[in-house]
């Protein structure tokens, strides 16, 4: 029999019903008729004395103080546990999913909410308390903001507000264009193509380094198409390979809505005050403001010669350090006592393992131990490791360095390069997160031992410090167009003796924000003999990306120089053969370059549309030649840009038939395969892409790559070091080059980078200033602070 008490005269005085109350629990405790007894009292009457009065083998309700201890004890075997209770967790055993390490949230209190306490925590679950009414409000604004910042981390539609332009004939310089144009602020642009507030860091009011949290918030979201940008082979003034990016974007965002986002290389200052002048387009077609663009921007190339010029002050001062030190001196400043303990740093900890030394204690170390930790015995000439400059600076290509008395004798002929050839620069490129740069710049190779081991960053113990040096660089700069849309200026390899290529966090950063239906642009230096066989053999493979489509851009003046026409010269007047109509030798620049460069891209599997920049002194019938012979050498489609002249009005057509190219099948694949041995890598390309007969090795470049294959390095894809005026080694020789015999004159690796490169003929490194620099013509003024001259 279960008795239930129960309170009904509500208008008794509270202290005489408790009385009341107490007198029947105590005869229903002492009546062996009943066997539990259940108090459906309300909780101003449940009171402590109410409670306690229960015999706890007749609280069936598990409420009085002793079942409740004994509860909270863990002492279920005898008493009762409250029925609500076990009600709660049984519905929790009947879920098909495991209770151990579940958070349960326990709205309310009172002696229910402690006996489910227990439980749930017996249960090897985790109780969080709440109270109603405020915390479970509280509750339900955290689950509303959770599903708001859920919903702020999904892909965003973009709400691009164009830039309007007003295009004037004759066209003004390039400056005048940029200056006349007012960008949005680069908040502004950020939120519209749906980057975070938190994505953001800002550099003034134009320009913004953007997080690479990025790439985790959008992982799941498919990318957009990826569009190549490269060319024929170019005059020594450029074809405008940069302005036809520029054209196309601002076509597909500007005028067909399209998502698109274009990713640049950062100038080189080099050229910038050398011949070439800036890289941010031209015309309608610029990345502004150009002045901010061309010249430190966000100081990414600073941060490279920074960093670059540390190994080497590092390479130099070890050096000394052991030509002049014991090896107990050596050690005892290597490994130094602080505050009377000894202890390595990581990062020599890091050389020690390698060195196959399993210890830490340096007071266990033998003399031995000691002397292979502290020697890395450079053998000065085989420093393969340079200092740089962003300086077109010929008088660097060779220097002596250590010829002050204080550095006591130690002194080596070295050179400079300009900084973008810096491993670092390709390092930053290939880079697919702040992990992978601080492990590719500790596997960087400076040098070899006297033993003929390599000695990399991480033994000299600074590559901890170069990523310090490299962690807001790995950042990509949002810049915009004139035309408001999105732009990612990042890393600057030259094509000719480097990779040639924008980063690939660029490219990965833009494919998730443009959208599965988006494009994004991105240009490879030079021709496609070189900055594209470089993108799709080194930077596809490291990266995993794949184009949808080429765009090759061509020029009447370069395809006449192809087919037979004089010499062209930076700063020198265009002969006349380049003014005039000729179709004659148009024509022959189509059946030999363009053709070649088609089919280099043919080899790769990928569609391409010829892109053909057009300049005011070309006909219409020079125009209509190229397009019609472009289609019958095997492009998908070619269509003359007027970009320069009107902005992404002008490129139209070419963004038409981009997309129409993007929906065909691309079947991808590489040249060749790494697992060949690295002089047929060499030669497959020069056969395959330059059409050389075959190659010829230096014994300089053979004694290399047996050295290369010795260390494990013969598996890295080939990075070429040409030159970009031919497709040849021999920069005079135009058009398409038979029967030579490409010469090696040397090899190099980049092992951090993950490349071999050979030097092709008398390639340098250290590129020099003409006659008549850049530089004449620029300058400031002090009052207005507004820069004249670029271009």
């Amino acid at each position: 029999t279960i008795a239930v008490v129960q309170r009904r005269n509500v208008s008794i005085q509270p202290l005489l019903a408790i009385v009341q109350i107490i007198e029947e629990v105590l005869k229903l405790n002492e009546d062996p008729r009943v066997h539990g007894i259940y108090l459906q009292l309300p909780t101003a009457s449940l009171t402590s004395r109410v409670l306690n009065t229960l015999k706890p083998e007749k609280d069936i309700d598990g409420i009085s103080d002793l079942n409740m201890g004994r509860l909270v004890r863990g002492d279920l075997s005898t008493g009762f546990v409250p029925p609500l209770s076990s009600a709660v967790l049984d519905l929790l055993d009947k879920q098909d999913v495991p209770l151990e390490g579940k958070i349960v949230l326990l709205v309310g209190g009172g002696p229910l909410g402690l006996t489910l306490q227990c439980l749930i925590e017996r249960s090897g679950m985790v109780a969080l308390k709440s109270h109603w009414p405020t915390d479970i409000l509280k509750s339900q604004n955290v689950v509303r903001s959770w599903s708001q910042w859920l919903q702020e981390q999904q892909h965003r539609p973009w709400n691009l507000r164009s830039l309007k332009l007003q295009p004037l004939t004759p066209v003004p310089s390039d400056i005048e264009i940029s200056r006349a144009q007012t960008p949005k602020p680069v908040d502004q642009l950020a939120q519209e193509i749906g980057l975070l507030p938190e994505e953001l860091e800002a550099y003034g009011r134009s320009k913004a380094k953007v997080r690479l949290s990025l790439l985790d918030r959008l992982h799941t979201q498919p990318d957009g198409k990826l569009v190549l940008v490269a060319g024929i082979t170019p005059t020594p003034l450029g074809e405008g390979k940069s302005t036809v990016t520029i054209g196309l974007v601002q076509a597909l965002s500007a005028h067909l809505k399209l998502n698109s986002f274009a990713c640049l290389r950062q100038p080189s200052q080099g050229p910038t005050f050398g011949v070439k002048g800036g890289a941010a387009g031209g015309g309608y077609a610029q990345v502004i403001p150009m002045e901010e663009f061309n010249l430190h921007l966000t100081g990414d190339i600073h941060a490279i010669t920074a960093a670059n010029n540390l190994v080497a002050a590092a390479i130099d001062a070890r050096m000394l350090h052991e030509a002049t030190q014991s090896d107990k001196a050596l050690f005892n400043r290597l490994v130094p006592s602080v505050n009377g303990i000894r202890r390595f740093s990581p990062i020599q900890i890091s050389r020690l393992h390698r060195l196959g030394i399993n210890k830490i204690d340096p007071a266990s170390f033998t003399p031995e131990e000691v002397r292979n930790f502290v020697r890395l015995n450079l053998d000065p000439s085989k420093i393969t490791w340079q200092r740089v400059v962003d300086t077109n600076d010929r008088f660097l290509r060779k220097i002596t360095v250590g010829q002050a008395s204080t550095e006591k004798g130690q002194i080596r002929e070295t050179g400079f390069d300009i900084a973008v050839a810096s491993e670092i620069m390709a390092i930053l490129a290939l880079a697919d997160g702040l992990e992978d740069m601080r492990n590719r710049l500790a596997c960087m190779v400076v040098g070899t031992s006297c033993s003929g081991q390599p000695v990399t960053a991480e033994d000299l113990g600074v590559s901890g410090a170069l990523a310090v040096l490299m962690k807001d660089a790995i950042k990509p700069t949002l810049m915009q167009t004139l035309e408001g849309t999105p732009v990612f200026v990042h890393a600057g390899p030259f094509a000719n003796i480097a990779h040639g290529n924008s980063s690939v966090l660029a490219d990965k950063l833009a494919l998730k924000l443009v959208g599965p239906d988006g494009f994004v642009v991105t240009e490879a230096g030079f021709g496609a003999d070189i900055g594209m066989e470089k993108f799709f053999n080194i930077k596809c493979r490291a990266s995993g990306l794949r184009p949808n489509v080429v765009v090759l851009v061509a020029t009447v003046r370069a395809l006449k120089m192809h087919g037979g026409g004089p010499n062209v010269s930076a700063g020198s007047p265009l002969p006349k053969e380049y003014i005039d109509e000729n179709l004659s030798l148009v024509a022959g620049g189509c059946h030999s370059n363009l053709r070649k460069q088609i089919q280099i891209a043919h080899l790769f599997g990928v569609p391409v549309v010829v892109a053909l920049n057009v300049f005011k002194t070309d006909t219409q019938a020079e125009i209509d030649l190229v397009c019609q012979r472009a289609k019958e050498c095997g492009a998908s489609d070619a269509v003359p840009c007027h970009h320069w002249a009107q902005g992404g009005r002008g490129s139209i057509e070419l963004a038409q038939a981009v997309n129409e190219a993007a929906r065909r099948p691309s079947n991808f694949q590489f040249l060749y395969n790494t697992e060949l041995p690295i002089v047929e890598k060499i030669r497959t390309i020069a056969q395959k892409v330059y059409g050389a007969d075959d190659i010829e090795l230096s014994p300089d470049a053979k004694a290399k790559i047996d050295y290369y294959n010795q260390q494990g390095y013969g598996s890295l894809p080939i990075c070429m070091a040409k030159t970009h005026l031919s497709l040849s080694h021999m920069p005079d020789k135009k058009g398409v080059p038979t029967g030579f015999v490409l010469p090696i004159r040397d090899v190099r690796a980049s092992i951090g980078a993950g490349f071999i490169y050979p030097l092709v003929g008398a390639m340098s490194t250290m590129p020099g200033l003409p006659t008549r620099p850049c530089f004449y013509d620029i300058d400031l003024d002090p009052v207005t602070e507004e820069i004249t001259g670029l271009f």
